[in-house]
């Protein structure tokens, strides 16, 4: 079955366009919704992919009423290809996974998404890694101060209930329990 997917961002714009190209390129059934493709619960695009079977074919008019970045268009497609479906841009001949061609045009695309999320995680490693040699420490602040942390110790060593000197500090049992 050909599933029709049309999409516009706000309720001033209009889908007639969509749905007459969808419906003249033999979509049999469609979903509609209007809502910004930057979001990721679209709820029309939730109930169609629930719906795909195998040898389903989602069609769209263009790749950009789809999905708004590399990365959503890549996790909508393998979802589509785990449902056993495949996919056809209309506006975009080479984003169609019914050929050999297209396949190979989005494995290619899917290829460049990964090596950009790694120079990306490695980037951001080194630029960790530099903010740790200039003394930046990460993560969270701590919620006692190194006196606080003492204190809670020597209190902890005096027979104190664990309980007692977390609720004089306003912090988790757990917390003090961990100090060394």
């Amino acid at each position: 079955m050909i599933i029709g997917y049309a999409r516009v961002s706000t309720d001033a714009q209009v889908l007639d366009a969509q749905m007459e190209a969808l419906h003249g390129a033999g979509a049999e059934r469609t979903f509609h919704e209007k809502i910004s493709g930057a979001r990721r619960d679209r709820p029309e695009l939730r109930h169609l992919l629930d719906r795909l079977n195998q040898g389903d074919v989602l069609l769209v008019t263009r790749l950009d009423r789809l999905a708004r970045s590399t990365r959503d268009l890549l996790d909508i497609l393998a979802e589509i290809g785990e449902r056993g479906a495949t996919f056809r841009s209309l506006g975009d001949t080479w984003a169609d996974t019914t050929t050999a061609h297209g396949r190979l045009m989005l494995t290619v695309l899917g290829g460049l998404a990964e090596f950009e999320r790694e120079l990306i995680r490695v980037r951001t490693g080194e630029g960790r890694e530099r903010a740790r040699t200039r003394g930046v420490r990460m993560g969270r602040k701590p919620k006692l101060t190194p006196h606080q942390q003492r204190e809670a110790l020597d209190r902890k060593s005096a027979g104190e209930p664990v309980t007692e000197i977390a609720r004089s500090y306003n912090v988790s049992h757990s917390m003090i329990s961990r100090l060394k």
